[in-house]
């Protein structure tokens, strides 16, 4: 682990705790988490950086999706394909991760982003229940693309990924935002499994600090999935709408 200060440790867990109740719900947990380890690790190396965020955001990512597993039972049809490509899909978005410019994806991404909200903002009934718009085989093949096109982009770019798998699985499959969490939770540890397996080959992750902030990221996505089963696709959507405008306006900051 590098040599931090006692405050410095403090302020990562708390980002950490934050981040995994974020992400629990809707993710995003990201935009809290990153951040945080870029002030307060400000002599550490890009890779180390995004690795060291992995192994946080897997632990809290495993506790939420068990969670979301007991309580809400996602289909393992669906979620099994979702989950193996959104991995393999990470693996290799974390090997291009170093040779694509950054400043190629954000503009789009925050596109992106803005069409989300509004049309989430526009369309109140949207994710207020299950209504699947593909059947039989056409059903997974359509949730095998959302994995491995963001798991692609978890893990060669990252922010907003679990708001990205959210939305996909409202927007395009037709799951109510309960259920579109749930998986999301589950591809989400499969995307962080990838990423970790490419960046640890490269001896770029910091174990220590990774796991100290993954014991409080896991607390965090405890407590975030029992509130969002307690409190239903409404609640989620509401919060959902609030960390992709806050993603937005961070996505808008770095671009202008």
């Amino acid at each position: 682990m590098p040599d931090i200060s006692l405050w410095t440790l403090l302020f990562l867990v708390i980002a950490a705790f934050a981040a995994g109740w974020i992400d629990a719900v809707v993710g995003g947990g990201g935009l809290l988490q990153l951040p945080a380890m870029l002030l307060g690790l400000p002599n550490a190396s890009p890779a180390q950086i995004l690795s060291t965020n992995k192994i946080s955001s897997l632990c809290g990512t495993t506790t939420s999706a068990v969670t979301f597993g007991v309580k809400v039972r996602p289909d393992r049809k669906t979620v099994v394909p979702l989950a193996i490509l959104a991995g393999l899909g990470a693996a290799a978005g974390a090997l291009v991760a170093t040779k694509i410019p950054m400043s190629w994806f954000k503009p789009i991404v925050l596109v992106l982003l803005i069409v989300v909200a509004i049309y989430t903002a526009m369309k109140p009934s949207l994710g207020a229940r299950t209504a699947l718009r593909f059947d039989g085989r056409d059903h997974y093949v359509a949730a095998s693309a959302v994995g491995v096109l963001i798991g692609f982009y978890d893990g060669a770019v990252g922010p907003g990924t679990g708001s990205f798998l959210i939305f996909a699985l409202v927007g395009f499959l037709g799951y109510n935002f309960l259920q579109a969490s749930a998986k999301a939770k589950i591809a989400n540890v499969a995307t962080n499994l990838g990423a970790i397996a490419v960046f640890a080959l490269h001896g770029a992750p910091l174990w220590g600090l990774g796991l100290i902030m993954g014991a409080a990221n896991m607390l965090g996505g405890l407590l975030g999935a029992r509130t969002a089963v307690a409190r239903g696709s409404r609640f989620v959507r509401i919060i959902f709408l609030v960390v992709v405008s806050a993603l937005i306006l961070r996505l808008a900051y770095d671009v202008f």
